[in-house]
């Protein structure tokens, strides 16, 4: 173990391990935010008596910040460093986060997406700067292990971050369902939305304060310099030659679809769940919280998995395990849409087991060789978590319709995971083909 240890976190003489805890917990930190924010498109649509496609804005406005600030993040930290990044990210995050109460007492919706919108800006630099340099702490032979290592925390804060949305924002809402509001009059609306926003905007003015403990602590302390040596911005000639390497790009395309698949999953397994239970009988509340209990279920399997395939990558090929687990991960998700009872919902919490490697693993893949230019090829990765803004509105659209083909429409609008999962079966595949040809031309 301590042989495994120092092949992954030393290089030359030189040892990571202090600052590979501090930049790793930044990846339980977005985790937090992350899926804190899935269970809130419920829980804005309720409050502000809206359909399940204008509360899937709030992933619109999450995921479009990573999309907008990730080249400016880029060429930020190619002008200054890795520190730097995360600093500035941290600094977004806890502002975005701390503005949630001059949105609440605004009264209005919009505020909170300019709040997510800035908030995720912050997650930007945090991930195009945190993902690039934990791979450079060390031997670009153990590269993709570390980075699922450090990886492997994310959960961990996603956790954190569901269990909240449960217990400190879901289970403390006015219990009245979304039929019961809407026959409210509008003075005994506003009072019950007044009373809703206090309860959803506690967690993040405290997560906010957190984060800004954070950037003090990583600001005091001296951090190594690994890939802060080329200042050069050339944005325009570093684009061209690296999407001009075909596992980056055919990985920026495999982590769009990806992350759309993930998040897809996580944010509507509330409706998938709310749906079921109601049928049963149960109250819509309780449905919801019982459906984010499946939720969590779902992070923890998730957590447990990236250990274990961090521990099998040291046997196996990252593309090889990578197409394994989409295959796992499409056949779940066919049970997910055909079955309508129980083992759907089991179907929907199997596939978090396959998902678990999936974004580390195309991100070292398609960051392998790239030097430098890894820090560009971060941000054409991170402009990939567009697939968490773009497909779940698509999705939400499907849900609306509440019957499609004489099926719920919450079974059948899983059918874009099914089409994402094949989407990085197919790199998986073609990852495994290149190191096959490596393999064979070293010969």
């Amino acid at each position: 173990m301590k042989n495994t240890n120092r092949s992954i976190l030393h290089k030359d003489g030189v040892s990571y391990i202090l600052p590979f805890i501090l930049v790793t917990s930044c990846f339980a930190l977005w985790g937090f935010a992350n899926d804190i924010t899935n269970p809130m498109v419920k829980a804005f649509s309720k409050i502000f008596r809206m359909s399940v496609t204008d509360g899937a804005l709030v992933q619109v406005a999450f995921y479009g910040g990573y999309f907008a600030m990730a080249f400016p993040a880029a060429m930020f930290i190619r002008k200054y460093s890795y520190k730097a990044g995360i600093l500035l990210g941290l600094g977004l995050y806890a502002l975005g986060a701390l503005l949630f109460f001059p949105a609440k007492m605004t009264g209005d919706y919009y505020p909170f997406l300019l709040a997510y919108f800035i908030l995720t800006c912050g997650l930007s630099f945090l991930e195009t700067s945190a993902n690039p340099y934990i791979l450079s702490m060390g031997t670009e032979e153990t590269a993709t292990r570390r980075l699922n290592l450090a990886q492997s925390f994310n959960p961990m804060g996603s956790l954190l971050g569901m269990y909240v949305a449960m217990n400190f924002i879901q289970a403390r809402l006015n219990p009245m369902d979304t039929v019961e509001r809407s026959q409210l009059s509008p003075a005994e609306f506003e009072v019950l939305k007044e009373s809703d926003l206090s309860v959803l905007i506690a967690p993040y003015l405290i997560i906010g304060l957190v984060i800004l403990a954070m950037l003090f602590v990583i600001r005091a302390v001296k951090m190594p310099k690994n890939g802060d040596k080329n200042h050069n911005i050339d944005f325009i000639p570093t684009l061209k030659r690296i999407f001009k390497i075909p596992h980056y790009r055919e990985g920026v395309i495999a982590q769009f679809f990806y992350v759309g698949a993930q998040i897809m999953c996580w944010t509507f397994v509330i409706q998938y769940g709310t749906r079921l239970f109601m049928s049963q009988g149960m109250e819509e509340k309780a449905a919801e919280v019982l459906s984010q209990e499946y939720n969590i279920i779902a992070m923890i399997i998730f957590c447990i998995s990236r250990f274990v395939c961090t521990f099998i990558l040291r046997y196996l090929n990252p593309g090889m395990l990578l197409e394994i687990l989409a295959i796992a991960g499409g056949a779940f998700t066919l049970g997910v849409i055909f079955l309508q009872d129980i083992w759907g919902l089991y179907c929907l919490v199997a596939v978090s087991a396959c998902m678990s490697l999936m974004f580390p693993t195309i991100y070292g893949i398609a960051l392998r060789g790239l030097g430098d230019d890894a820090k560009f090829g971060a941000a054409g990765l991170i402009m990939a978590i567009l697939g968490g803004s773009v497909l779940p509105p698509l999705q939400a659209c499907i849900i609306d319709q509440h019957t499609l083909l004489g099926m719920p429409a919450v079974n059948l609008s899983f059918i874009l995971p099914f089409i994402c999962f094949v989407v990085i079966i197919i790199y998986g595949h073609r990852t495994c083909a290149r190191v096959k040809k490596i393999k064979a031309a070293r010969k």
